[in-house]
């Protein structure tokens, strides 16, 4: 097997693991209400309006659903790697190296596909925020924004 198509092979793996270890992390994260401290939060405590906050949350998946950040990212870097991939092997087999240009191509694809996925799943549906925010007031706290 010649080096060339080692390093491709290895570049492509790594690019998997480096994928799965941060799809696994962007898929644990997800982006809580920050509360006002006023009467009703001081009344209640904090722990009581950690409570409201998750069955806030709660009601809002169930009406209005969320967004799954790890699968909008995963799509995101697999559209990246096949549009890397054709474009390398476009470029590579003008040199003669269709195949390593494809991989690389998808490297390089899958890896600007997959960042551009997490800087788009860094923020909760619009509508589930909003959801929040009303159920949130309703019950008297007042939300300043999103963490």
């Amino acid at each position: 097997m010649h080096a060339s198509v080692r390093a491709s092979r290895a570049a492509a793996r790594n690019f998997a693991w480096f994928a799965l270890v941060v799809l696994t992390a962007s898929g644990c994260a997800q982006h809580r209400p920050v509360l006002y401290p006023n009467a009703r939060y001081e009344a209640v405590g904090a722990a009581q309006a950690e409570a409201d906050v998750n069955d806030c949350m709660r009601l809002a998946d169930s009406f209005v659903g969320n967004r799954n950040p790890a699968v909008e990212t995963a799509k995101s870097a697999g559209i990246g790697a096949a549009i890397g991939s054709a474009i390398g092997a476009a470029v590579g087999a003008i040199r003669g190296f269709a195949g390593r240009g494809a991989a690389i191509g998808a490297a390089g694809g899958g890896t600007g596909g997959l960042a551009r996925g997490l800087l788009r799943s860094r923020s909760n549906d619009p509508v589930f925020q909003r959801y929040v925010h009303r159920c949130l007031g309703d019950r008297g706290y007042e939300t300043i924004g999103w963490r």
